[in-house]
């Protein structure tokens, strides 16, 4: 599978990363993320992304492949209490829940540690990139990254103290390719594609009952692409994220172990063409609302 040099990090990332959100708020059993993440690894997938609030996602991935660790790049993400008595971003809280990662995952130290869709506020005020990077220079991670979108995105990367950022991008979820992805390219900030193909919304012919999907659904019927209804669209919608100049990587989750050969298969197509990819810009751009903001 391609790799892809993420930013500064020097960190040669397949282009398919592992999300772990689906085996924690799916309920996994730790037999089938055994399955799914010993065959995604035998495949070629060199990268994992969790957080710290995916419900058993962290203990899920740590029991699964923690003794394959050198073998894949392990990123979580912190900053909601899931469990703790203080509410989320409370600092002490923070760095207890950066300990409790590292245990669950069954590692010492992670490749990446996020901070989780903080607001510009909070990021601008300070007190959250330090706790991170004590964990950094403490050795429990090798880089910092932020996770979120927006004006929130935007000041993570100018204030220049994270390698990486992880935000929304998919054929549904443009807004961040027309200011935050030119800034991270010319920052050198690497760049993870979250919900790269749209949470798949292109397979419901009516609205779905999922409220954290249904967003995307409203918009996919006013942009109304041409290949929305075809067999490939999921293959379109992923190879459009990461035809995105400055991409390095997309997330995709799954709780089927069969599904990830298929999930790697949608790639061999390559880029999209140049003009397929400007269609699907150029759509956006026409039929875009105000409130077309980046998901979280």
């Amino acid at each position: 599978m391609e790799k892809r040099i993420l930013g500064g990090t020097g960190m040669p990332v397949t282009v398919l990363g592992f999300g772990g959100a689906e085996i924690g708020y799916g309920s996994a059993a730790q037999d089938a993320v055994d399955r799914l993440l010993g065959s995604a690894l035998d495949a070629g997938l060199n990268t994992i992304d969790t957080a710290e609030c995916y419900a058993a996602s962290e203990e899920l991935i740590g029991n699964a492949v923690a003794h394959r660790r050198n073998s894949f790049f392990l990123f979580t993400k912190c900053g909601h209490a899931s469990g703790f008595p203080q509410p989320d971003w409370d600092l002490d809280m923070l760095a207890f829940s950066i300990d409790r990662s590292l245990e669950r995952l069954k590692t010492d130290c992670v490749d990446l540690l996020q901070l989780h869709t903080c607001s510009e506020e909070m990021l601008r005020q300070g007190d959250v990139i330090a706790v991170v990077q004590k964990a950094r220079d403490a050795g429990k991670t090798r880089f910092i990254g932020y996770s979120g979108d927006g004006a929130a995105a935007r000041y993570a990367i100018e204030c220049g103290a994270f390698d990486t950022l992880q935000t929304s991008i998919s054929i549904c979820d443009q807004e961040c390719l027309d200011v935050n992805i030119p800034l991270a390219l010319e920052r050198n900030v690497g760049v993870i594609a979250k919900r790269p193909i749209a949470n798949a919304v292109f397979k419901y012919a009516d609205k779905p009952d999922n409220g954290y999907i249904v967003d995307y659904w409203r918009r996919l019927q006013s942009l109304d692409y041409p290949f929305a209804n075809r067999a490939d669209a999921a293959s379109t919608a992923l190879r459009f994220t990461l035809s995105t100049p400055g991409v390095h990587t997309a997330i995709v989750g799954t709780m089927n172990p069969d599904r990830w050969p298929a999930n790697a298969a949608m790639l061999e197509a390559g880029a999209l063409a140049p003009a397929e990819y400007r269609a699907i810009r150029d759509r956006w751009q026409e039929v875009r609302a105000a409130d077309w903001t980046g998901r979280g």
